[in-house]
């Protein structure tokens, strides 16, 4: 699988620096491509509630969704772990449904990375298929 693209990895590294990540200190920032090379950057958001926390996978796509996006061919997930971060359950399953198949770049501000197709973090995913 390619390497990831170093302007979506920065995109999502510059807009991790805005997560509001008061509670954990985990900051996350996103970048998810379109078909049109068009790139929406979101960051995790926290608050006292923890429940409504909103992870910064989340926050990119519905950015693009919001803006008339339908087809998504990439995204990166930046944090500062020791080992590349994947997108939790919730954003594996909005992706899954949103972007389908594509490639999720993982990568640690402290030189790690790893690729991985979406099905293959969702190996067994629940869609409109399912219905």
């Amino acid at each position: 699988m390619s390497e990831a693209p170093e302007d979506l990895v920065e995109a999502a590294t510059v807009v991790r620096e805005n997560a509001i990540a008061t509670f954990s200190g985990f900051k996350v920032g996103s970048a998810l491509r379109t078909d049109k090379g068009t790139v929406y950057a979101g960051c995790n958001v926290e608050n006292a509630t923890l429940g409504l926390t909103v992870c910064a996978e989340r926050v990119a796509l519905w950015k693009a969704l919001s803006e008339g996006e339908r087809t998504f061919t990439e995204i990166a997930v930046v944090t500062a772990a020791e080992r590349p971060t994947p997108p939790c359950g919730a954003c594996r399953q909005l992706l899954w449904e949103f972007c389908g198949d594509i490639p999720v770049y993982m990568v640690s501000t402290l030189g790690q990375r790893a690729t991985l197709l979406l099905s293959e973090l969702v190996p067994y995913a629940f869609d409109k298929r399912d219905l």
